[in-house]
């Protein structure tokens, strides 16, 4: 006889998440940036190179329903005098890959901010830690009434669920995009997605985010996309 734990008993599928109000959404881009993006690039993750058509899509929609876009950049200092722990963490990035001022920090052209969009930048994982993100949403369309992120870019186990947990851990309902969000190994992608739709949040398709973005979707609907 199996051992019932608290994981089996709350990882039931009947569980109704809460429904997407286009008018207390934002939208987060997280780092896609030329260093990530492009082929050959010190970072480079090759597989957002094929979703950039699904995150160009979802931003354009954002945008035509007046939805924040708020697009982050990972940024460090071009002369090295600040070495934070992840140079430790991540040798190769100690003499090169996003700096200031250099083209493998800019946003990837294809889906490059628009006016009306805002770029925050940061040295950490986290969107929140340290940057203007968490006043912006406070504030951007009326006083608090953000209530809901929704999350693409890269790289997933990283930054991108650095940046959930933390929008979780401030009462934000967070929608991690699937088939939007990339990884170096495809390990690392089915576990932080397994992880984000278990406690942090709900796991969604693009197609099921713009249509409910677009259309709506009734309290009573499970669009959740379910990790197998």
């Amino acid at each position: 006889m199996n051992h019932e734990t608290f994981y089996t008993k709350t990882i039931s599928k009947s569980k109704k998440p809460w429904a997407i109000d286009k008018a207390r959404t934002a939208l987060l881009v997280i780092d896609m940036q030329n260093d990530f993006v492009k082929e050959g690039a010190i970072l480079e993750v090759p597989k957002i190179r094929r979703q950039i058509p699904k995150i160009k899509r979802l931003i354009e929609t954002c945008r035509k329903l007046r939805i924040p876009v708020i697009y982050t950049k990972q940024v460090y200092r071009a002369d090295s005098k600040v070495k934070p722990l992840i140079f430790e963490m991540l040798p190769l990035l100690e003499k090169r890959g996003l700096r200031d001022g250099t083209e493998g920090a800019e946003i990837y052209s294809e889906i490059e901010p628009k006016p009306s969009d805002i770029v925050v930048r940061k040295m950490g994982f986290s969107a929140f830690y340290n940057t203007e993100l968490e006043s912006i949403l406070r504030n951007i369309n009326g006083r608090r009434n953000v209530e809901t992120v929704v999350i693409c870019g890269t790289v997933t186990n990283i930054c991108c669920e650095s940046t959930a947990r933390d929008a979780f851990e401030r009462d934000y309902k967070v929608v991690f995009g699937s088939d939007i969000t990339s990884a170096w190994t495809n390990e690392f992608q089915t576990l932080t997605l397994k992880n984000i739709e278990y406690a942090f949040g709900r796991v969604m398709t693009c197609d099921k985010i713009i249509n409910a973005l677009k259309y709506g979707e009734g309290t009573s609907r499970d669009d959740c996309h379910r990790c197998s």
